[in-house]
């Protein structure tokens, strides 16, 4: 059985990732804008900018190399989902949360009026205390958004995924030790 290393999420680079690139795109990744929406590869983008490490598992990781290497989970809203709240690998791992538990750097899903479907992954920015959402701010592609308040959408359903951690094989020098 391998041994992972458990490591902070780190939600401040996750944020500054989801600020800078909000309303652009970065071109080291696919616009999957025409493909369906780009919503779940920007919030996979910036997961990956807090977590530092991506999953290789064939099929149920969650990994982008390019348009025809990647796991569904970076660009898919269920799978990402399943994967953030079932991995017990390699990478970044989530539980569901009431949105009072959210925090800066954390996916919120969206089935908005209309939809049968959760289909939107906004990533959050911003969190009042105690979270509304009036003072809940995301950023978001698929109708480029920063700062937005998640009152503005009309939501159905949602669900709020706590990035807890992530875990790696690398084992992280720690001075002292």
């Amino acid at each position: 059985m391998k041994e992972y290393v458990h490591r902070p999420y780190n939600r401040e680079l996750a944020v500054q990732y989801a600020h800078k690139w909000a309303f652009g795109r970065n071109p080291a990744f696919t616009d999957f804008e025409e493909l369906g929406g780009d919503c779940t590869n920007f919030a996979s983008q910036c997961i990956y900018a807090g977590a530092g490490v991506m999953n290789p598992t064939p099929t149920y990781g969650w990994y982008y190399y390019d348009l025809h290497h990647r796991a569904p989970a970076w660009t898919g809203v269920i799978y990402l989902y399943q994967f953030l709240t079932e991995n017990r690998g390699i990478g970044p791992y989530a539980d569901e949360v009431p949105l009072e538990q959210v925090e800066p750097g954390d996916v919120i899903q969206l089935r908005l009026t209309g939809r049968r479907v959760f289909h939107h992954s906004p990533v959050v920015v911003s969190r009042g205390n105690p979270a509304t959402l009036r003072n809940t701010l995301v950023a978001a592609h698929s109708i480029d958004s920063d700062n937005r308040p998640l009152s503005t959408y009309a939501i159905e359903e949602m669900r709020c995924l706590h990035i807890l951690g992530v875990r790696s094989l690398e084992k992280v020098w720690v001075p002292g030790s």
